[in-house]
């Protein structure tokens, strides 16, 4: 953990200020043909120390009307275009879209805006959450990057959600794809009390392997698109300049299978799509089901089952498209869709849900 905080992700630094929850909108609607109550949550973050930088975290909670006891929640990351829209212009979710699915399933769904924690350029980095706790001054190199923010940022939601009688907060999920799906993977590595993760499509700094010279690539993180997510340590490893010690890939001190690791024993879900949908090759799918393997021994030793494949012969070859490796808490699925997690979406459900029977649920909050 301190490797990755110090050379690949950063560290949240300890005067990061404090986040007070408000619920500004209570409504009743109908998910499907089931009533939900759906709260939209305001996350205020104390700004005292420098005014000029405002974090309001917004995140919508939506649970089932007539639920007789505290339900699982999934807690995904949503592309927000502002303004309250969580897509662009006539965009519309998935079919089946995952809040139905999670509704008709006795589960609850929370969707937060990782825009409203920190901005997912180079340029907000003097702004957001990373921008507000450094007083609007340019990051040490150790500080976090987008990543951590935006799992910080779930992490203050889980907060909120723990305080909600309708939620088992013993039973919270976290989800996303693409950036989010790297968000999503590094939330759960260092909070310990989200439960699942469903990790859709993350690519390079999510479940692929960094060493792995396959698609994309540690320097791909590091260039001018990308190295917002990162820590600024990380950035000499994708530097070809001798200034820079010309580090590699290969002189990371860990790898994205020590990060799904540390999820363990909880449940997480590596999900991916096929090139030819759009899910493309440079994802590195082959990468991530190795680095997924190779995660298996920590499982093992905590007494939780891994993905059953232990031998290099079995971490070159792919399970079959649709057929998933879906025994234990680390689990593996690609899907015949694209850059989504749409189709996997009922397969953790039904996956986490099976996991859960053995859990006591958690009593609602005082």
């Amino acid at each position: 953990m301190e490797d990755f905080e110090r050379e690949v992700y950063g560290r949240i630094p300890k005067n990061v200020p404090k986040v007070t929850w408000s619920v500004a909108e209570t409504r009743e609607i109908k998910v499907g043909d089931v009533p939900v109550v759906e709260k939209v949550y305001r996350g205020k973050v104390d700004n005292s120390a420098c005014p000029s930088i405002e974090v309001n975290i917004s995140m919508t909670l939506g649970t089932p009307k007539d639920a007789p006891k505290p339900v699982p929640v999934l807690m995904m990351f949503t592309f927000s275009f502002g303004g309250g829209r969580f897509g662009p212009p006539g965009f519309r979710p998935p079919v089946p879209p995952a809040h139905a699915l999670l509704i008709k399933a006795g589960w609850g769904y929370a969707t937060i805006s990782p825009a409203s924690i920190q901005a997912d350029d180079g340029k907000g980095l003097t702004r957001g959450i990373i921008g507000l706790t450094n007083l609007g001054q340019p990051r040490k190199p150790d500080d976090w990057g987008s990543l951590r923010a935006w799992g910080w940022g779930a992490s203050r939601g889980l907060d909120a959600l723990e305080t909600d009688p309708a939620v088992d907060s013993k039973r919270v999920g976290i989800e996303g794809v693409s950036r989010y799906g790297k968000a999503a993977l590094v939330t759960m590595a260092f909070d310990p009390r989200f439960a699942a993760a469903l990790v859709g499509s993350s690519g390079e700094g999510g479940a692929k392997l960094h060493r792995r010279n396959f698609g994309e690539a540690v320097e791909n993180l590091t260039g001018s698109g990308e190295y917002h997510w990162m820590a600024g340590n990380f950035l000499k490893y994708g530097a070809a300049e001798a200034k820079f010690g010309s580090l590699n890939a290969g002189d990371l001190p860990v790898d994205s299978h020590q990060l799904i690791a540390l999820c363990a024993p909880r449940l997480t879900f590596i999900s991916y799509g096929i090139p030819e949908k759009g899910d493309a090759k440079w994802l590195d799918q082959r990468g991530s089901f190795m680095a997924a393997i190779a995660a298996g021994p920590v499982y093992r030793l905590l007494g939780a089952k891994d993905l059953g494949r232990t031998d290099d012969y079995a971490a070159e070859q792919l399970p079959e498209v649709k057929q998933g490796l879906l025994d234990g808490a680390l689990a593996w699925r690609q899907h015949d869709g694209g850059h989504t997690d749409g189709p996997n979406i009922e397969h953790f459900i039904h996956w986490a849900s099976e996991h859960w029977k053995q859990i006591p649920p958690s009593p609602p909050p005082k």
